[in-house]
């Protein structure tokens, strides 16, 4: 029987493989400036265009658009969805010890080992001592420890830890939101426009009061400044869902959204859309005004949920069961994420001097970084330690065990009935 586990597993696989479109193609934005960010100068906008290439191609300033209106709040959804289930499953100390061991330890060995050696080559490329004594140094005296893309990961863990403190502190509010939210989601109009409203109130003040580029940065630590309340929606929303059960509601096999994905992908496309023609309203004007701020803030509300609503629907419809495609990768893709942003980086910079277009820049740095990252994860998981750290322990054939005193009598009573038989023939064969 399949069930929407099958469909979000897949999800949750395509959404890392698209992070990993999206960070390759960066390099190569119509939009970016002529020259690459020096690595000292605030606002280290490096840390959004790492390495800025001079073939570009406008394309992929659509598609990383796209992805970075829905793709983020839609990872904190799927986190959220298996989390009251796992509370009720484990408790409140396990879950954490859990969480701690599979979030927070990744994210510190993430941060703390690969991120200096990820971000070498964005010092190397305006660097007026390339010498490795020298960039530690630049490292050293930046203002933060750059964390690359594992910042979701020490978000997603203090999102875990609220949730467990709901969990033993106030249960009956967490049974109570997953009754809200499956109530709503048996009612589309309802269930969208509360999503939808309560995202804008989440993300539209903040992203009055703060730019999309600006970060809050100490440490390891960084966000976005006008989303993180965006993001606790929609965990919460998955959280919300998940106490419901998966196996109802919003994302039954047989339940709205999956019927009617066709028109989820009209409304995705067509908020898309209106977000792009106020986000360029935008940019095209030195100061945009406060109307156009909150037309292209509530523009962006509109994408993130129709965008998330749709690659929900096209999981739940069509990928609900194993699909070959992505049975190899399920199991590595977390640990893909984890270390994928090292090799982005790398090849991006060694392709700086080939005189080849973009778009084919861009496939070879994804293919590359998939083969690289998927090869070194699969290496990783084959220490005992790294297991639990990266993914599930590696499928293999049950080891043979040796059968029960019962069981070996019956086997010598079986194999001498066999060998009776076997006698038989030879001894007739002889008299004849």
């Amino acid at each position: 029987m399949f069930t929407p586990s099958l469909a979000l597993n897949n999800l949750r696989t395509f959404a890392i493989i698209i992070v990993l479109a999206g960070h390759s193609s960066i390099a190569y934005l119509g939009s970016s400036p002529a020259s690459p960010f020096r690595f000292d100068d605030p606002p280290f906008r490096w840390r959004g265009i790492p390495i800025v290439d001079n073939d570009r191609w406008l394309g992929f300033d659509i598609f990383c658009a796209h992805q970075d209106t829905y793709l983020i709040a839609l990872l904190f959804f799927l986190s959220g969805l298996f989390v009251w289930p796992s509370l009720a499953r484990k408790g409140a100390r396990i879950f954490l010890f859990d969480r701690v061991v599979r979030v927070g330890l990744p994210f510190a060995l993430t941060v703390g080992l690969l991120m200096p050696i990820a971000h070498y080559p964005i010092y190397r490329v305006t660097a007026v001592d390339p010498g490795l004594a020298a960039y530690w140094q630049h490292w050293l005296a930046l203002p933060f420890w750059p964390s690359g893309p594992p910042w979701f990961l020490w978000v997603l863990l203090v999102f875990d830890l609220g949730a467990a403190a709901l969990y033993r502190f106030s249960r009956r509010s967490g049974d109570a939101l997953g009754h809200v939210v499956g109530k709503l989601s048996a009612r589309p109009t309802a269930f969208v426009t509360v999503l939808v409203a309560t995202s804008a109130l989440a993300y539209v003040p903040l992203a009055l009061v703060f730019t999309p580029w600006t970060w809050f940065h100490v440490g390891p630590f960084a966000f976005q400044l006008c989303r993180p309340l965006l993001y606790a929606v929609y965990f919460l929303a998955g959280l919300g869902v998940g106490a419901y059960g998966i196996e109802r509601g919003l994302l039954a096999p047989t339940g709205w959204l999956a019927r009617h994905w066709m028109a989820a992908a009209a409304a995705a496309t067509a908020a898309f859309a209106l977000w792009l023609g106020f986000a360029g309203l935008a940019m095209s004007s030195g100061g945009p005004s406060l109307p156009v701020r909150l037309l292209e803030a509530l523009s962006l509300v509109l994408c993130c949920a129709a965008g998330g609503l749709f690659m929900l629907a096209m999981f739940v419809r069509f990928a609900n069961r194993r699909l070959r495609v992505f049975d190899a990768l399920n199991d590595n893709a977390y640990g893909i994420y984890l270390v994928h942003y090292l090799f982005t980086v790398w090849l991006q910079f060694i392709l700086l001097g080939l005189a080849v277009i973009a778009v084919i820049k861009a496939a070879i740095v994804f293919c590359g970084t998939l083969v690289l990252s998927w090869g070194l994860v699969a290496a990783m998981r084959q220490a005992s330690h790294a297991i639990g750290l990266i993914g599930p322990a590696r499928r293999s054939a049950p080891a043979p065990s040796l059968p029960s005193p019962a069981s070996r009598k019956g086997y010598i009573d079986l194999l001498s009935r066999a060998l009776r038989v076997r006698r038989g023939p030879q001894t007739n064969r002889g008299a004849l």
